[in-house]
């Protein structure tokens, strides 16, 4: 097995990060790329290709973060790069109606069946701000449930309990302590926001019973990302489907991070649960910023202009590049094998790193499968969930083994509650790679 090359300089960083200090908060223009993950200062990137990429001192890496996700089909993938090529040269965006925002609509909707109808935003931010204001509409109810350790983007009421914090903070299951994830929010925004624990059936059944008539929707990822990759029990979805349908409350799957991953409709797809409204992000740009919101024409229908409609503008939305690339991007996906690879691309780096693991007799596990893993150090044999998370995981060495894996040439965010990608783009030998790499990261740990 060849040992990746150890990288020497991170000079050009460290300059680039002095300069951006004077102009950008921390030197960067969001968290997840600061002093808060990166002590020591980030790592400047400047170019990629398939699934390598370049800092500025000329250290070469595999991504295995690959955009937090974005990334579905690595960099520069020249089918891409053509397509924003030729749509650039004809004028990149108008800001009205075009073929392309209708092209991208079709294909999508041949992906996800459960899209009668889809409307295109920026972000995924913005997908699960409109598809709330939906589910209130279509319901005539305020409140939604949001589960403990899930993040559903920078709204103001979803900032509930999605950072991990210390167990003792975190109150008793059945009435959770409620800790915003950011200043500048009136206490009165979470009035409408019901918490709990997730991926627990009695627990699920005792707020539902509480709560359920008065809720609009329950908002859930089908697979916890956002603390690292916490895949649900089973038959907890299915459960989920059953309560929301019997007490009236709309189920919305936020499939930002999962959506055309794991199946071509996502986690709904592979675990089979329809889900009242979705929402999409990441993936489905394919390295563009956008976001989606999916599900049937009787709910989207009520963004149609006129009196009592849900209001949703957006000069940018529907970006004729975006829309060229998203509908490049689903038709690579739907090619034969795409998804076998994904998921044998990851399984393979997962039992690799297992077995590392293994070996070295260092107490780690890897949670997750196929194109979406994460790496706990932990002495339990499954994290379950928020609390687990909170409670058993070591970040502090998760954060150390990370960095040294960056100086043998693999590139990932130090940051435990993010997740290990597989793109089309990884291959046998960048899977080789990272099994060396992690051979000598677990040897250095101390």
């Amino acid at each position: 097995m060849k040992t990746p090359a150890t990288t020497q300089s991170h000079t050009r960083s460290q300059q680039l990060l002095e300069r951006a200090q004077k102009s950008l908060v921390e030197g960067v223009n969001s968290p997840s790329r600061g002093a808060a993950v990166y002590p020591g200062g980030p790592i400047f990137l400047e170019r990629g290709q398939g699934s390598h990429v370049w800092d500025a001192d000329g250290n070469e890496y595999v991504d295995f973060m690959m955009s937090f996700g974005a990334l579905i089909h690595g960099h520069a993938h020249p089918q891409l790069v053509s397509v924003v090529s030729e749509a650039m040269a004809a004028g990149s965006h108008f800001a009205a109606a075009t073929s392309a925002e209708v092209e991208a609509a079709e294909c999508f909707r041949r992906m996800v069946p459960s899209a009668e109808a889809v409307r295109f935003t920026n972000t995924g931010s913005e997908a699960t701000m409109l598809a709330l204001r939906l589910a209130r509409a279509h319901t005539g109810r305020n409140k939604f449930l949001k589960f403990e350790g899930h993040y559903h983007g920078w709204y103001d009421p979803y900032l509930l309990n999605a950072h991990s914090h210390r167990p003792e903070e975190l109150g008793p299951p059945e009435n959770p302590s409620r800790i915003p994830d950011s200043e500048g929010i009136p206490p009165a925004t979470f009035d409408d926001v019901v918490l709990a624990p997730w991926n627990d059936v009695a627990a699920l059944e005792r707020v539902m019973q509480q709560h359920g008539r008065a809720l609009a929707a329950v908002i859930s990822e089908p697979i916890m990302a956002n603390m690292g990759c916490i895949p649900p029990r089973e038959g907890y979805l299915q459960r989920l489907r059953e309560l929301t349908r019997e007490y009236g409350a709309l189920l919305i799957f936020d499939e930002v991070v999962t959506g055309f991953r794991y199946a071509p409709s996502g986690c709904q797809e592979y675990y089979g649960v329809k889900p009242d409204l979705s929402t999409f992000g990441k993936a489905l740009g394919a390295g563009f910023p956008v976001g989606a919101v999916a599900g049937p024409k009787a709910i989207l229908d009520r963004m149609r202009w006129g009196t009592n409609m849900v209001l949703h503008y957006g000069t940018f939305n529907g970006h004729r590049l975006t829309m060229k690339v998203i509908a490049a991007n689903l038709d690579l996906l739907s090619a034969e094998g795409a998804y076998g690879k994904l998921h044998a691309t990851g399984d393979a780096a997962i039992a690799g790193l297992r077995d590392v693991f293994r070996r070295c007799k260092v107490n780690a596990i890897v949670q997750g499968f196929g194109p979406m893993f994460q790496i706990y150090f932990t002495e339990r044999d499954t994290i379950h969930d928020y609390r687990d998370y909170c409670s058993y995981v070591d970040t502090a060495r998760y954060s150390r083994f990370v960095h040294r894996l960056l100086e043998h040439g693999i590139y990932m965010t130090p940051s435990n509650g993010l997740h290990w990608i597989i793109s089309t783009a990884h291959t046998e030998s960048d899977v080789e790679k990272l099994i060396a790499a992690a051979d000598q990261a677990c040897a250095e740990l101390v």
